[in-house]
């Protein structure tokens, strides 16, 4: 099947490379998605024609260097195509519109290739997709995004996200993970897994449709429907769902602040969150892991949360290791 669209419009298709090239090369603020969002709804064929150019540019990396060593396309002298400079972002730098054609006839017929997105330790990452669609990644996220014609789809297999989904009825946007699946045509929505059972997806605006996997104690035949301000809760105890007040809901998705809040979690299940958050070795003795923490505290600043911690609770100590890890106990313990 030919999967470069034939004839398109010339100035669209101009418009859809230099949007490429501008989701490539770096993240779009809030003024250049809505910019992005405006584009698109334009026509009905830009969004297909977006992504062909975004996975074009992917397929750029290795292409480019085949054209030059074939001949078939001339470097200028200030181009460097060995440098890291991606696809459409060297093309659009040398002018080589030639190559455009070029590297097209070699891309037709090749299958498309998954885009992989992740960050890592106490990191927090925000994304455009060739879609228009928005994510945001918490740390320690690793995504998987198919752009298919006949759907969406994203997986998840440990981690955090936040998806702001372009609305597109002919193509569902669907959230894989292990513990479930999360099922939109264009919403503002949170997922999170943990381990293989565990599944939270918390909706901002619009609805959404979840399949929980199957547990010893829960079975669902048919999707659960979220809507403005639900969360669902499933792990092995099974699912739960609950409606959230605007504060609740903030709270749920401080994350996205660089900010965490604890509502009467024992100090040992706060301290596992940041431990695993900073990939720190961080203790509690057992007189300290009981104490009981609620607040809105900093969530990148691990110094920063220390200091918090220590306001809050006075009755605890922390005491810091030369690998940057610490151990909390009780004032009053030895």
């Amino acid at each position: 099947m030919n999967r470069f669209p034939m004839n398109p419009d010339p100035t669209v298709e101009d418009q859809a490379a230099l949007w490429a090239a501008r989701l490539e090369g770096s993240l779009l603020d809030e003024a250049a998605r809505a910019e992005l969002g405006a584009w698109l709804a334009l026509g009905p064929k830009r969004r297909s024609l977006l992504a062909h150019y975004c996975q074009l540019s992917v397929d750029l990396d290795e292409l480019v260097p085949e054209l030059v060593a074939a001949g078939r396309v001339d470097v200028p002298a200030f181009a460097e195509p060995a440098r890291k400079s991606r696809g459409l972002r060297w093309i659009a730098a040398t002018g080589l519109a030639v190559a455009v054609v070029s590297a097209a006839a070699l891309w037709i017929g090749r299958g498309g290739h998954p885009q992989t997105i992740a960050t890592t330790l106490a990191q927090r990452r925000s994304f455009t997709l060739a879609d228009g669609s928005h994510v945001e990644l918490n740390a320690n996220t690793s995504i998987l995004v198919e752009n298919g014609r006949a759907e969406r789809r994203v997986r998840l297999a440990d981690g955090e996200a936040f998806f702001e989904v372009s609305k597109d009825k002919s193509r569902p946007f669907i959230v894989d993970t292990p513990a479930g699946s999360v099922r939109v045509t264009g919403t503002r929505f949170d997922v999170r897994t943990e381990k293989t059972s565990e599944l939270d997806v918390t909706v901002v605006e619009g609805s959404v449709q979840v399949r929980p996997g199957e547990t010893a104690n829960y079975q669902a035949p048919d999707p659960v429907i979220l809507g403005p301000g639900d969360q669902l809760e499933a792990g092995s105890a099974g699912v739960r769902l609950s409606p959230l007040s605007a504060g609740a809901l903030d709270d749920a998705l401080a994350w996205r602040e660089g900010q965490i809040v604890f509502d009467g979690e024992p100090l040992s299940d706060a301290l596992a969150y940041i431990a695993r958050y900073h990939g720190k070795n961080i203790t509690a003795t057992p007189g300290a892991a009981v104490v009981k923490v609620g607040s809105r505290m900093r969530l990148d600043d691990l110094d920063g949360f220390f200091k918090d911690l220590e306001r809050l609770l006075p009755q605890v100590r922390v005491t810091r290791d030369a690998g940057g890890g610490a151990r909390v106990s009780l004032r009053s313990e030895n």
